[in-house]
């Protein structure tokens, strides 16, 4: 089967894309390698949905997943490895099978930064998290680490410092204490834009170059959410490039 559009990742910019797509009378296969919801689904607390005060991530992602299915999108859950662009064709290939769409939504988002060697050797064998929020609950009484000097890892600090015995915090590169029972990392995301190394262009910290329309250098593809060049990184502009995205795709399916 060749679908009209095929989204790759499941967070808020890919799901409202699907949404916008299916709702345009177009076949939309969204793919995702791990879990629908994207990394929202971990804030326990989210008080800057409009109009959904005080929800969680997993709650509100769960309601716009619900919607782009029953609107008529396919989700599958398979890991993307590489896109080529076949002109009116793009060819997804994943671990377990191959896609073809004749447009293209990238949505995959952004990953943690992983630790240095250095301090990934330190770790040993220690249990390393990304999510205080997911893990800490596992460290009760228990003393832990925190890596990294940015907003992320003091709200990690705060939240396990009412959980763990003790909270050590040091920046990249410094050495781990040997008495923690794990690390919890909070040195920044990067984009999750290997796939698309080479059909792209991306900047210099990998990211997908385009402007607010959403287009990328190759016609028929499309970038939408955090792993776009982009100043504001927030639920609603996620929200905002899944529109916009699935706009321009559904305007290039009609022209050709």
């Amino acid at each position: 089967m060749i679908y009209d559009i095929i989204i790759v990742g499941a967070g808020m910019a890919g799901l409202t894309a699907a949404i916008y797509g299916s709702r345009a009378g177009k076949s939309v296969l969204v793919l995702e390698g791990n879990i629908h919801g994207g990394q929202i689904i971990n804030t326990i607390n989210i008080e800057n949905w409009p109009g959904d005060y005080k929800t969680t991530g997993a709650e509100l992602m769960q309601k716009i997943y619900k919607q782009a299915v029953d609107l008529g999108a396919e989700v599958e859950y398979d890991e993307v490895i590489k896109i080529v662009d076949k002109g009116e064709q793009k060819e997804v290939e994943c671990e377990d099978a191959k896609y073809t769409a004749r447009a293209v939504i990238l949505a995959m988002g952004t990953e943690p930064r992983k630790m240095s060697d250095k301090q990934a050797r330190d770790a040993g064998n220690r249990p390393v998290s990304y999510c205080a929020t997911c893990d800490g609950a596992l460290y009760k009484n228990k003393p832990v680490v925190v890596v990294g000097s940015g907003n992320t890892a003091k709200h990690e600090m705060t939240y396990l410092k009412g959980i763990a015995s003790k909270v050590y915090h040091i920046h990249h590169d410094d050495p781990i204490p040997r008495d923690t029972a794990a690390v919890f990392v909070a040195i920044g995301r990067v984009p999750s834009t290997e796939c698309v190394e080479g059909l792209v262009e991306l900047d210099k910290e990998g990211y997908v170059v385009a402007n607010e329309d959403c287009a990328t250098s190759q016609e028929g593809i499309y970038v939408a959410g955090d792993c776009r060049t982009k100043k504001v990184r927030q639920l609603v502009t996620a929200a905002a490039d899944g529109a916009t995205a699935a706009e321009k795709a559904v305007r290039y399916l009609n022209k050709i």
